[in-house]
């Protein structure tokens, strides 16, 4: 049997990358490999990002645009570059190494208050870069990365785009069953974020996840139903309209209305 041969951005447990030892592969997405790695000069643990290898030859402005973008965003909720640097002709980003991804808490049940506090602190990440300009245009549990507390953390904005006015064109980037229908078409907007992020929250509270062509009502409504309050419901229908223009402006009118409705909005 003939072995596949190795990506030249797979990298097998101890391998090095400058001061970073391979422990092991985390996951791989359409933009890197992700590992977690130890950090030798500094004695600590880390999540490695390696782009792809044709990313590198044919879109290296594009990475360091999610490089320059991840900069110039502090906030609590989303996870700092630690550092990126280019080991021979490889950029790797170390980022601080979190317990596991939401995606992966979803797998088990999560609790109503549980659910809204996690999401008050993505819709509080999500509000501050849309006050910045930036749109995310990836949200979904595999890019939302927990940490004790517990504390979420927004990740990946490597095709996030920095908005022009309150649109701009680019392409059908995103992650199936969370990307907005005009942004498949090429078109992203703050709105689009809302979509995901109504999505999102719909998924926790629910355990299932809308689908096209998102006819209501949604899966999992008579579970909603006895945990949130009805204006919740109302809410999120709007986020996850088609019509773009129904949903709420931007994450700060979402996470506004959401938080508008205080303790009455869980049962």
């Amino acid at each position: 049997m003939t072995r596949r041969a190795r990506s030249p951005d797979q990298y097998a447990k101890g391998q090095e990358l400058g001061k970073y030892r391979i422990v092991r592969l985390l996951g791989t997405g359409g933009f890197a490999r992700v590992y977690h790695a130890q950090d030798t000069v500094e004695g600590r643990d880390v999540a490695l990002k390696v782009p792809h290898e044709h990313l590198m030859k044919d879109g290296l402005k594009e990475v360091l645009r999610e490089v320059r973008i991840m900069g110039k965003l502090e906030h609590p909720g989303i996870l700092q570059l630690r550092n990126a640097m280019f080991v021979g002709n490889r950029l790797v980003m170390a980022y601080p190494l979190g317990e596991r991804s939401l995606a992966l808490r979803l797998r088990h049940r999560l609790s109503t208050r549980t659910a809204f506090e996690l999401m008050h602190q993505v819709l509080d990440a999500v509000s501050y870069a849309h006050a910045r300009r930036v749109i995310h245009c990836d949200i979904n549990p595999d890019n939302v990365i927990l940490f004790p507390g517990p504390q979420a953390k927004l990740i990946d904005f490597g095709i996030a785009r920095i908005a022009q006015r309150t649109q701009v064109v680019g392409s059908g980037s995103g992650t199936v069953g969370y990307v907005a229908p005009e942004q498949a078409l090429g078109l992203p907007s703050f709105r689009s974020d809302v979509f995901s992020l109504g999505l999102l929250l719909w998924r926790m509270l629910a355990g299932e996840l809308p689908r096209w062509p998102y006819e209501w009502p949604f899966p999992g409504h008579e579970r909603v139903r006895r945990k949130v309050h009805p204006e919740v419901i109302a809410i999120l229908r709007k986020a996850v309209s088609v019509d773009q223009r129904k949903r709420p402006r931007d994450a700060t009118r979402l996470k506004a209305d959401l938080e508008a409705l205080g303790d009455d909005a869980i049962r």
